[in-house]
């Protein structure tokens, strides 16, 4: 239920904004992995384009806070801040997504960034969780709680089916924003509005309750604007459509690519639903090629595929080697 109820929120929402969408990333800073945000809205900046243009890949993070600059190629090991092995695999990445450019001096690997990268790509993250079944909450309350409090997202939003009462809302931190979305007929009425937060201030993670105690750990502003880089990067990287089609000629895909069975009648989700165990199965091979979901993307979103990229050779930078 939940699954299909994200692909089709991320549906509407691909056709009645501008944000680049993207499902399952982390939201935690110092507990990495605690925390998974299932709706990651991001709201292009003035510098998007900008962005876009350098590669249509997620740029890896260490790459972004690397010491290497435009204009003077250095060695692997002084750019990137990481065990020797891990950084040359982080610049193998970041040569291949076209943010790096590579020479060889001496022998010795040197890199430089192909273009400065732009801070201010993206305006806002918007944090959405999904819950169709308020009747069945399971850990809402706690993890809205960490997102309210860390505000690492610029708004925080509820997503949900179900009837909002005045006492669902009561449960909820008041800043948290409730939409009511209905996924058979892609309807949704803001039933309040998030308040924005306050990326820019130190936030409180919550790690942990005991009877008694709750431990916590205070995430300064540096890290909370690394974190979001890296949450933007991974979204735009990502994109919402990360499913892949199973080889069955009953599942096809609707007309925003969602993958929808015609034996259940229902959209399903690949990873769990399908294979030969299924009533259903047909096998078909070509079925599992028959979306093809960057193309969506492209059409509907500022997202870019495939730009023409940055690296450009500098004029004298191979002569020593």
């Amino acid at each position: 239920m939940e699954f299909g109820f994200e692909l089709a929120l991320c549906a509407h929402l691909e056709h009645a904004t501008d944000w680049v969408l993207a499902r399952q990333l982390g939201g935690a800073v110092a507990a990495p992995g605690s925390r998974v945000v299932d709706v990651v809205g991001l709201v292009p900046g003035p510098a998007f384009d900008d962005r876009a243009r350098i590669t249509d890949r997620t740029i890896p993070p260490k790459a972004v806070e690397s010491t290497a600059g435009v204009g003077e190629a250095v060695p692997v090991a002084e750019a990137v801040d990481a065990h020797p092995d891990r950084a040359r695999g982080i610049a193998d990445a970041a040569v291949d997504c076209g943010f790096f450019a590579e020479e060889r001096r001496g022998g010795t690997r040197h890199v430089r960034k192909a273009t400065r990268y732009p801070d201010d790509w993206f305006d806002e993250l918007v944090a959405i969780e999904n819950k169709p079944d308020l009747g069945r909450p399971g850990d809402l309350r706690r993890q809205l709680r960490v997102d309210t409090s860390l505000a690492l997202f610029d708004r925080v939003v509820l997503a949900t089916e179900s009837h909002v009462t005045g006492a669902h809302l009561n449960r909820i931190p008041e800043t948290v924003g409730v939409w009511r979305f209905h996924p058979d007929t892609g309807d949704r009425e803001v039933v309040r509005e998030a308040t924005s937060l306050d990326p820019d201030a130190p936030g409180v993670e919550l790690l942990a309750e005991h009877p008694g105690r709750t431990d916590v750990a205070v995430v300064d502003p540096a890290e909370k604007a690394a974190k979001r880089r890296r949450i933007a990067e991974r979204a735009y990287g990502k994109g919402w459509r990360t499913y892949a089609f199973p080889g069955c000629g009953n599942c096809e895909a609707t007309e925003d690519g969602r993958p929808r069975c015609a034996h259940f009648d229902r959209v399903v989700d690949p990873a769990s639903d399908c294979g030969e165990s299924c009533s259903g199965w047909t096998a078909d091979d070509a079925a599992a090629t028959a979306a093809d979901g960057d193309a969506l993307r492209a059409e509907r979103t500022p997202w870019v595929r495939d730009p023409p990229g940055v690296v450009r050779r500098q004029t004298g930078l191979d002569r020593f080697g």
